[in-house]
């Protein structure tokens, strides 16, 4: 699913390149915005204490650091701390999250 212009999502097909879910399609993709905003984002899993798990975040523009900052889910509570809006950010940290405990749960370490 594109996102890139809030409020107005396309399902996947030919409007939807390969790079854009890697960052970096601002140019290459016509609906990328215009606007003076990243265009990529990284997460790390800095700590997992079993309770919460610490993550770090970079956002790039140009393959350079725009923002960064830290974020830490709860698993009991199903939230992250702190809180944020639901955007497209938060839709990422989620399946960043979503996607590492599953790959621990099949690794047997959970």
């Amino acid at each position: 699913m594109c996102l890139a212009q809030p409020g107005h999502p396309v399902e996947p097909g030919d409007a939807c390149l390969p790079l854009c879910n890697l960052g970096y399609a601002r140019g290459a993709c016509a609906r990328f915005p215009s606007t003076d905003g990243p265009d990529a984002v990284r997460f790390a899993i800095a700590r997992d204490d079993g309770r919460s798990l610490q993550i770090y975040y970079v956002l790039e523009r140009g393959h350079h650091p725009f923002d960064h900052g830290q974020i830490e889910y709860r698993r009991e509570e199903d939230a992250f701390q702190p809180a944020f809006p639901a955007t497209a950010f938060n839709d990422q940290v989620r399946a960043y999250v979503a996607s590492y405990l599953h790959r621990k749960r099949d690794a047997g370490s959970e």
